[in-house]
């Protein structure tokens, strides 16, 4: 039994709101009316906080309900990346404080503050992007799950690079995790993480409830 009163626990998960773009919700029932209250959900499936699988980009037909629980779990280190200007690019030199330490088969959230700038254009057009060589790294680390506080890890305004990154990542089985929020609570260089994705049958990805145990 983990004894929870020895960590500091993290919810990494964007609230679904009037800022996420692609979620809207309506009054289905009230208590008034009908003995309870309850509310129409939409929610594009890449909304908010949210888990991409293979077929999202038709790597393969591997769906969000095919990742088992143990895939989505452990030990994840977090690297605090400046950013200095718009679409910067993410390399392997961002990683330096933490290279020698990662071992095969961690996973890596990517801190880079984004989140401060949901609401705003250049929450999507602007975002830190994942270069190709750091996407490579990746796989050949074996990463786990590479979690990131933009919507994407590629510039979505440019088609054959969203792609190319997402392809990349995909096919060397990263687990793909994006719009986090609150890696700037952590203060240690690594948590256990836990990312959970709506089990949606067939799903090409799905919102994810995200959350990090900080050892105090």
């Amino acid at each position: 039994m983990i004894d929870l009163s020895q960590y500091r626990i993290h919810d990494l998960t964007l609230p679904y709101n009037e800022e996420i773009a692609g979620y809207t919700s309506e009054t289905a029932r009230t208590v008034a009316k009908n003995g309870w209250n309850a509310r129409t959900l939409h929610i594009y499936s890449h909304a908010g906080t949210h888990m991409d699988a293979p077929f999202h980009f038709g790597v393969s037909q591997e769906t969000i309900d095919d990742f088992s629980p143990q895939q989505v779990m452990g030990k994840a280190w977090v690297v605090t990346i400046p950013i200095k200007e718009d679409q910067q690019l993410l390399t392997l030199s961002d990683l330096q404080p933490i290279v020698a330490h990662f071992k095969m088969g961690d996973s890596l959230l990517l801190r880079t503050d984004w989140s401060q700038f949901l609401g705003k254009p250049k929450y999507r057009d602007a975002l830190p992007r994942i270069s190709e060589e750091l996407a490579q790294w990746c796989v050949d680390q074996k990463v786990k799950i590479l979690g990131v506080e933009p919507p994407s890890v590629a510039d979505v305004n440019n088609l054959e690079e969203v792609t190319n990154i997402h392809h990349i990542l995909l096919k060397g089985k990263v687990i793909i995790v994006e719009g986090l929020t609150n890696l700037d609570k952590i203060d240690r260089p690594f948590v256990f993480l836990i990312a959970l994705p709506l089990k949606i049958e067939n799903g090409d990805g799905a919102p994810a409830r995200v959350i990090a145990l900080e050892e105090k």
